[in-house]
């Protein structure tokens, strides 16, 4: 069995097109075709169920599509091994990160992981999706390693290692009200307009969990997925924000308050739970380079 067409099988699984699929592996749909009706062949089951509108996997194609992406791994694990006894590492490692973050050094890391494993092919994503995107990336085996503020509740079945523990900040305008008090409750808060990011940011997961656990409705005008603008909108009299300190970029205008009741949130670098050399190889110098990361 070729493992082409065990990738070509799991891409128009996970995009679902084919020409999608054809796209994110560089290559022609009428190669990604011939590749999924091989396998088809070789297995003796229609894997995909066809219609106009969108490709989807039949019953067997469910029941192989983890298979495949064990068989994929193994593979991949294969060629690991036979690395180790080479002079330097090899391999591929893809990393996800935020669009915009200072915690996660992603020029820096990138070039430092490139000197130290020049025989890794490395590719870095910056996400516009968040974290619920990042991590799904990662369930599908879109990427290897990414960063997420998820609840790590939402991160079952992932392996994840802690990078950043954080507390959520209010930020106002400084010709507001509340800019003149010490300490701000959720429950005022969440009767102005609000700043954020888009649904599926870890942090937004988070503190919106939070505010329905306490009953608390509030209506969000603007959803930026640049982090670094949060401060901007509020200052120009927007609305108001509550967001983890290490998201935050300083603006005139705008000041922030703690929360009368403090309110935690953390970051973390996840993987599936077996990995590669590369992988490992990349999770260690991103903590290194995170350690001393400004909060």
């Amino acid at each position: 069995m070729d493992t082409r067409h065990l990738e070509y099988f799991i891409a128009v699984a996970e995009e679902g097109s084919f020409t999608r699929a054809a796209h994110r592996l560089q290559t022609v749909q009428s190669a990604v075709s011939a590749g999924v009706r091989t396998l088809e062949r070789e297995v003796h089951a229609t894997l995909f169920v066809r219609s106009t509108r969108r490709v989807e996997l039949s019953d067997a194609g469910r029941a192989l599509l983890p298979e495949a992406r064990a068989a994929i791994e193994s593979v991949d694990r294969v060629f690991d091994v036979v690395a180790a006894t080479e002079s330097g590492l090899r391999g591929r490692l893809r990393l996800g990160v935020f669009a915009n973050s200072d915690v996660v050094d992603a020029p820096t890391f990138a070039g430092r992981f490139h000197e130290l494993y020049p025989g890794v092919a490395l590719s870095v994503v910056a996400s516009p999706t968040g974290s619920t995107g990042l991590a799904d990336d990662v369930r599908a085996g879109r990427l290897d390693v990414a960063i997420t503020g998820l609840p790590l509740a939402d991160l079952k079945g992932l392996r994840t290692h802690e990078i950043l523990v954080d507390e959520f900040v209010a930020v106002v305008p400084e010709t507001h009200e509340l800019a003149r008090r010490d300490v701000l409750p959720l429950d005022e808060l969440v009767a102005e307009p609000f700043v954020d990011g888009p649904p599926g940011f870890g942090h937004r997961v988070v503190l919106e969990r939070v505010l329905a656990a306490r009953g608390l409705r509030r209506t969000v005008v603007v959803e930026s997925p640049d982090m670094g603008l949060v401060s901007r909108f509020v200052a120009a009299g927007l609305g108001v924000a509550v967001v983890p300190t290490f998201v935050l970029h300083p603006a005139r205008g705008a000041v922030t308050r703690p929360l009368n009741t403090p309110l935690g949130f953390s970051l973390q670098s996840v993987t599936r739970p077996r990995t590669t050399r590369p992988v490992e190889a990349a999770l260690a110098l991103l903590h290194r380079l995170t350690a001393d990361a400004p909060a």
